[in-house]
């Protein structure tokens, strides 16, 4: 938590003198009081709380996608599509993921805001990114089904456990860690990449030194599907949109981004770096994990059979037993089991800041982000239990369009709009700032997912249905500006922010204000002026308020609140 500051006489001047001491007007519960589990959830992430360096932050992002869905991915592709088309496939998803990632990384780097508040003030407004959250949600729990389903399938082969009850020990196993928030997570990343690294390499090592000929062979692998030799654009497509269901994975690099410390003229080299790689970078190695899949599930199809070798266990046994013997199936498990871990906790603790964000502007009602965990879990346990990893490429495919349209119309804010003016130039996530509705971002997003799902369902013929996921990439990155200029920009700002708007002059970014609610000191960027509570209001009293009436917003007679002056904290010593 940032310092408390004491309010002084005359910060609240429409409010009766109080004698004593006084209960503040909101307490939240334990849970939600407590930043070291809470991680700031649903604010943004003050600079006292940003204690980790570049390196490390980027080293507990990218660790974060140890996982080996992307093994499951790339050979589910390449034997159904054939690997010529299969690698084109990967390749050109890859390119969309890395472009589009970029401007959202550094804005969640620089603001200190997760997915959900960038996604507020790029476009879609207070409550238009409620269903983004949901999308985010989603992608969590579907991916976390995805995860746990492989981990299962890992002690299965080792230790006999029915796969059902894997699914329940891949779903408990989390809950310890997510609880603890980000100081847990990034231990656990750190100290579990040595064995992960180690696990990751060493087949394609043996293979390498024991198969020097199978990858000649593997280029001209025409699939398991009846695929044609060569390139075809039917399957480039579809392959294409199987590969951008990972396109929401940078919501969860951002939830890790969010506590970079703040460019400086010391650090701009290392922080620049640490944010490209742990931000859109993350998909070089995504994408060779699907390409280095496809070929351990190649290699292994003859000894183990289409169904195991799409399972990241089988194949990895594979390659291990002409070094390791009998001992490659616990070496093998003992790797999946580490990598589903540390991307699971990932997964888990996204949902979480996802399902809080969506809840507390619905109910108005936060009892703190780790009851939150139980909801996902349960969600993706539901879908394990119900053998989603069978109906795998259907469900990616159909996934990629909803959430390439919510990426691309974000991307196209902060690339286009911000840059000529359409845009605010900052991002404002505060509800006292904000419109409910921003049809620039959130009428784009719903346009283009919704023609290219019907597109997606061949409604429009067979290469519309294979290029779906490009239609709603190419609409959101048109209809994005093309909206905000029809409307002039008008539904960005509900009216200008006074307290660290772009034309307010802020000594010190780490000054606080206490807010009149909950009476605790926030760093100005959480902050808002409140007409209803006659001062300071942080972001999430202001989210909670079920009796304002959005005064701020839609009564012009409420006028603007004469704010007192920060609080500047004085160097210790």
């Amino acid at each position: 938590m940032t310092d408390i500051a004491t309010p002084t006489t005359g910060e609240a001047p429409h409010q009766a003198p109080q004698e004593g001491p006084r209960a503040p007007r909101r307490s939240y519960a334990k849970l939600a009081a407590d930043e070291s589990r809470e991680d700031y959830s649903l604010r943004y992430a003050p600079h006292s709380f940003r204690r980790w360096s570049p390196s490390t932050v980027a080293g507990t992002a990218l660790g974060g996608i140890a996982y080996l869905a992307d093994f499951a991915i790339g050979a589910s592709i390449v034997f159904t599509y054939g690997f010529t088309s299969g690698l084109a496939s990967i390749l050109a998803a890859a390119a969309i993921i890395f472009l589009t990632g970029i401007p959202i990384a550094r804005a969640c780097a620089k603001y200190g805001l997760d997915m959900d508040l960038v996604t507020r003030g790029a476009g879609f407004g207070y409550f238009g990114s409620t269903l983004t959250s949901l999308i985010y949600a989603s992608f969590t729990f579907i991916f976390f089904a995805l995860e746990g389903s492989i981990m299962a399938q890992a002690m299965h082969q080792a230790v006999g456990l029915p796969v059902e009850a894997g699914y329940l020990v891949t779903t408990l196993i989390v809950i310890p860690i997510v609880f603890r928030g980000m100081g847990a997570l990034a231990k656990v990343q750190a100290w579990t990449q040595p064995v992960w690294i180690i696990g990751m390499v060493l087949p394609f090592v043996v293979l390498a030194v024991e198969a020097p000929g199978s990858w000649g062979a593997f280029s001209s692998f025409t699939g398991t599907e009846g695929a044609q030799p060569g390139f075809s654009w039917i399957a480039f497509g579809l392959g294409t949109g199987v590969a951008l269901s990972l396109i929401a994975q940078i919501g969860e690099q951002a939830d890790y981004l969010r506590f970079m410390p703040a460019r400086t003229e010391a650090n701009k080299r290392r922080w620049n770096l640490a944010v490209l790689a742990a931000g859109p970078g993350w998909v070089i190695i995504g994408a060779a994990k699907q390409l280095g899949g496809a070929f351990l599930a190649f290699v292994a199809l003859e000894a183990v059979g289409k169904t195991h070798a799409l399972e990241p266990i089988a194949p990895q046994i594979e390659a291990l037993k002409p070094w390791l013997g009998s001992f490659a199936l616990p070496a093998a498990a003992l790797f999946v089991i580490v990598s589903q871990i540390k991307i699971n906790v990932t997964n888990a603790y996204s949902g979480s800041l996802s399902w809080s964000n969506f809840f507390s502007r619905i109910t108005h009602r936060h009892p703190g982000r780790v009851w939150y965990i139980f909801l996902n879990l349960t969600i993706a346990l539901t879908l394990m239990e119900m053998n989603m990893f069978a109906a795998l490429n259907k469900l990616l495919g159909f996934y990629s369009n909803v959430g390439i349209a919510w990426i691309a119309a974000v991307a196209a804010d902060l690339v286009i709009n911000k840059r000529i003016g359409l845009s605010p130039r900052y991002i404002e996530f505060k509800r006292a700032y904000l419109y409910a509705v921003n049809p620039a971002g959130f009428g784009a997003m719903v346009i283009a997912s919704t023609v290219s799902i019907l597109a997606f369902f061949g409604l429009f013929g067979r290469y519309a249905e294979a290029f779906s996921t490009f239609i709603a990439a190419g609409l959101s990155l048109v209809l994005c500006p093309l909206i905000a200029w029809l409307t002039k920009g008008k539904y960005y700002l509900a009216r200008p922010n006074p307290v660290n708007g772009p034309d307010v002059e802020i000594a010190d970014i780490t000054a606080t204000h206490t807010c009149a609610v909950c009476e605790t000191a926030y760093e100005l960027p959480d902050i808002a002026d409140c007409p209803v509570r006659s001062g300071p209001i942080c972001s999430l009293c202001c989210s909670l308020d079920e009796e304002c009436g959005d005064a701020c917003r839609k009564d012009p007679a409420a006028g603007p609140v004469l704010m007192p002056l920060p609080v500047v904290r004085t160097p210790a010593g």
